[in-house]
């Protein structure tokens, strides 16, 4: 007889998960999970510094658009 652990799919146990209004910093050395404020532009890695463009999929799910292209700069200066 087959055991029944979860009556919930794994898309429902992993959606459980999800974390909604954050996004991963792209800079390959730091993936730390960035908060970002609603409605915002730009945002600032707390972890490496690196400044991205965001925008908004539905008013609570950001995404990265690209790097600001002037502090990304100065940081491969800085190097």
């Amino acid at each position: 007889m087959a055991d029944i652990k979860s009556i919930h799919s794994t898309s429902e146990e992993l959606s459980k998960t999800r974390t909604y209004g954050k996004v991963r910093c792209h800079n390959a050395e730091c993936y730390h999970r960035i908060e970002v404020p609603p409605g915002a532009k730009q945002v600032k890695c707390p972890g490496c510094g690196a400044e991205w463009r965001i925008y908004w999929i539905e008013p609570t799910v950001p995404r990265i658009r690209g790097p600001v292209w002037d502090s990304f700069r100065k940081m491969r200066e800085q190097k």
